[in-house]
C-alpha cells in the first residue's frame, strides 16, 4: 500500500518461522480461577466485536483456524490463550461494545477482563484493534482508560486497512494518533494491518517479538 504512513519492516525468515510453526491453543477462561498458570510473557488483543481479532491472530501465526472466526459479533465470550513456541502467550480478549448480548453476560465479561488487566503480572502489552473504517469509539476509550489504570502499555492496531485508499488511511492514522495522545500508556507507533492481504503483519510480528 504505497503512499501510506507505514513502511513494511523486513524481518528474518527465522522470526516468520517462529510465528508460523509453533502456535497452539491452551485454554478458554470465563472466570478468573480458570486463567492458566504460566510464567511466560503474555500479549493481549482487545477490540470491539467484529473488529477482526481472530482473523489477525490467524494471520500472525499463519494458521487459518487457530482462533475461531465468526461473522456474528460477540462470539468470543471468553479469554482465549495461545502458546507461541513456549516463549510467549497470545491472549484473545472478548470483544466489547456488543449491546445485544445479555446484560449479565456483558457484566461477567467486563469484570473478568478488568480483573485480568489489573492483576495479571505477566501481561506485558495490550494491542487494541481499531477498525480503520470506523475509527475510535467511546468503548475504545473506556478500554484505554482501564488499561492506563492498570499501569499497562497499549498499542493501537488499525485493522481491515485493505478497505481504505492510502489517503483515507493516512487521515484515520493522524486522527487516532491525535486522540490517543492524552494517554501516557499509549505506544507512539500505530500499526496498520490487513488480515486479508497480510499488509502490516510483519510489522506487528516485529513489535510482538520485541516483548519476548
Amino acid at each position: 500500500m504505497l503512499g501510506t504512513f507505514q513502511e513494511e519492516k523486513k524481518i528474518s525468515k527465522d522470526l516468520i518461522r517462529f510465528f508460523s510453526s509453533n502456535s497452539n491453543f491452551i485454554v478458554s477462561a470465563n472466570e478468573t480461577k480458570q486463567l492458566p498458570e504460566t510464567k511466560l510473557t503474555e500479549i493481549a488483543f482487545a477490540g470491539r466485536s467484529n473488529v477482526g481479532k481472530s482473523s489477525l491472530l490467524n494471520a500472525i501465526t499463519k494458521r487459518k483456524s487457530l482462533a475461531y472466526i465468526s461473522k456474528l459479533p460477540g462470539r468470543t465470550q471468553e479469554i482465549n490463550f495461545f502458546n507461541l513456541g513456549e516463549k510467549l502467550i497470545l491472549v484473545d480478549l472478548p470483544g466489547y461494545g456488543f449491546a445485544r448480548a445479555p446484560k449479565s453476560k456483558i457484566a461477567n465479561w467486563t469484570s473478568l477482563v478488568n480483573s485480568y488487566l489489573r492483576y495479571r503480572s505477566q501481561l506485558s502489552r495490550v494491542f487494541i484493534l481499531i477498525d480503520s473504517r470506523h475509527g475510535l469509539k467511546e468503548s475504545d476509550h473506556d478500554t484505554m482508560k482501564n488499561i492506563e489504570k492498570a499501569a499497562l502499555s497499549f498499542q493501537i492496531v488499525l485493522t481491515k486497512c485493505d478497505k481504505l485508499k492510502p489517503e483515507a488511511l493516512n487521515k484515520i492514522h493522524l486522527l487516532v494518533k491525535e486522540r490517543i495522545s492524552i494517554y501516557t500508556s499509549a505506544h507512539p507507533t500505530i500499526l496498520a494491518t490487513s488480515a486479508k492481504n497480510n499488509y502490516g503483519i510483519n510489522n506487528l510480528r516485529f513489535f510482538i517479538s520485541e516483548l519476548i
